[in-house]
C-alpha cells in the first residue's frame, strides 16, 4: 500500500498539470475553468484506470513472470531514480532549463502549444475537453495500478483505490481549486507565496526525494530476489 502512495504522488509531478493549473490561475473565474478540467481528467483516469486494473491477467503463467521480472524493474527504476537524484544535485538539470529558457527567449514569437491556446479562451466545456484529452496514463500511473492489481482485494476496495489514488494524483489541481472555493480573496496571495517558497526549496526537496525512493526501491528489488 505505502508503494501505491508513493507512485501516486509521483505520478501527480506532471509538468502537463502545473502548466495548465497555472494558465487557469491567470485567467478569469479560475474556478470553472479549474472544475471543467478536473471532471474532464477524472473522467479519463478514473475509467481508464479502473479498465487497466480489471484488465490484468491473474494466470498463474502471468503470475510467475511478475514474480521474477518485478524484483529488477524494481533495482532498475531505483536506480533510475538515483541517477536523476545525482543529476539535479550535480545541477546539470539546472544548466539544461537555463539553455531552454535562452532558446525560448532567442525565439521569443513562437506559439505555445495549441491546448495552451485553447485553454486560454477561458471556457468550462473547453477545460473539460482538454483535461479528458491530457490525463492519460504515464509510467507511475501504470506501475500504481499494478501494484493495486497485487493486492488482491475485493472489486469494492479495487475501485475505491483506483478513484483514491487518482484524488491523489491530482491534487496539484484540486488544492487550488478547494483554496479558491473556500478563500478566493486569499488564494491568489497565498498561491504567490508558495511559489515563492517552492522555488527556493525545490532543489532540495528533488534531490532527497529521488534520492531516497531510490534507496527504497532497491532494497524492495533485493529483497525480492532473495
Amino acid at each position: 500500500m505505502g508503494q501505491v502512495i508513493v507512485l501516486s504522488l509521483t505520478a501527480s509531478l506532471n509538468p502537463t498539470l502545473v502548466a495548465a493549473t497555472t494558465v487557469m490561475l491567470l485567467l478569469p473565474r479560475p474556478t470553472r475553468l479549474m472544475l471543467g478540467y478536473l471532471a474532464g481528467a477524472y473522467l479519463t483516469s478514473i475509467t481508464l484506470g479502473l479498465v487497466i486494473v480489471f484488465s490484468l491477467s491473474d494466470s498463474g503463467a502471468a503470475n510467475t513472470t511478475e514474480n521474477t521480472l518485478s524484483p529488477s524493474v524494481d533495482i532498475a527504476l531505483g536506480a533510475i531514480a538515483l541517477i536523476v537524484a545525482w543529476v539535479i544535485h550535480s545541477g546539470r538539470q539546472q544548466r539544461f532549463t537555463e539553455r531552454r529558457r535562452a532558446r525560448k527567449e532567442a525565439n521569443p514569437d513562437k506559439e505555445p502549444p495549441r491546448w495552451q491556446r485553447e485553454l486560454s479562451k477561458g471556457t468550462a466545456r473547453m477545460t473539460f475537453l482538454i483535461g479528458a484529452a491530457l490525463t492519460l496514463p504515464g509510467a507511475s500511473y501504470l506501475a500504481g495500478l499494478t501494484e493495486i492489481h497485487k493486492l488482491h482485494y475485493s472489486t469494492t476496495a479495487t475501485v475505491l483505490l483506483v478513484v483514491g489514488f487518482n484524488l491523489v494524483m491530482l491534487w496539484l489541481l484540486e488544492v487550488p481549486l478547494a483554496c479558491f472555493i473556500v478563500a478566493p480573496d486569499w488564494t491568489p496571495g497565498a498561491i504567490e507565496r508558495a511559489k515563492l517558497w517552492i522555488s527556493r526549496h525545490a532543489h532540495m526537496f528533488a534531490v532527497r526525494g529521488f534520492a531516497i525512493l531510490g534507496v527504497l526501491l532497491i532494497i524492495k528489488g533485493i529483497i525480492g530476489l532473495t
